[in-house]
């Protein structure tokens, strides 16, 4: 008989360390939102766009998740259903309904594309030849269950952290819109600011 294949059974939690260099760290420190008020307009805006791209990835990540979700849920409802189709034949609808698909459901509009997009998008397409997740057929009901509580509890992990970062973007969204409304910001500051940035583009 041959081996079972092996799934990675670690769940991936999304740790924020304070005073960490990477994005997520910087976004969700509290001094991210603190005194924005004292903030000039186009510091505001920086980290608005910053802690937006930080969405858009955890959005990707959190797709890339869902596909792989839906690949084990796929093979529990064929052994429930007594189905002969294999998993291998449904791989294509199941990325292209999630990673490999435009983003949907989230009620945000997003316009970035995800700083890693390449890197993502490998990642989903391996999923293709990924041994474990295309030969599910051959893992116990068991290691089925186990697997898909993994990644279950991973998503739940990046879905956390994405709706903090998001309640981050509302934070410094409603600054600069309050703003405006009080006419202490202009649309020829906005549009000043836009040609600085232009200019200090080398491309």
């Amino acid at each position: 008989m041959a081996p079972e294949p092996e799934i990675e059974q670690d769940v991936r939690v999304i740790e924020v360390r304070p005073g960490g260099r990477r994005r997520i760290d910087r976004v969700l420190d509290a001094d991210y939102v603190r005194c924005l008020h004292e903030l000039a307009l186009d510091v505001l805006r920086a980290r608005r766009d910053e802690a937006a791209q930080e969405e858009t990835d955890l959005s990707y990540l959190r797709r890339l998740l869902h596909a792989r979700i839906d690949i084990v849920r796929a093979e529990q409802q064929r052994r429930s259903t007594g189905g002969d189709t294999s998993i291998v034949d449904q791989l294509a609808a199941i990325l292209s309904d999630n990673a490999l698909g435009p983003a949907s459901g989230s009620g945000r509009h997003q316009q970035l594309e995800p700083t890693r997009a390449g890197e993502h998008r490998r990642q989903a397409e391996a999923l293709v030849g990924d041994a474990g997740l295309s030969d599910v057929g051959a893992l116990t009901d068991e290691k089925l269950t186990a697997t898909l509580a993994n990644y279950a509890a991973e998503e739940a992990s990046v879905s956390q952290r994405r709706r903090e970062v998001q309640g981050v973007v509302d934070t410094l969204n409603a600054e600069i819109a309050s703003r405006y409304q009080r006419g202490t910001a202009s649309v020829d500051e906005l549009l000043a600011t836009e040609r600085r940035a232009k200019d200090a583009d080398p491309e």
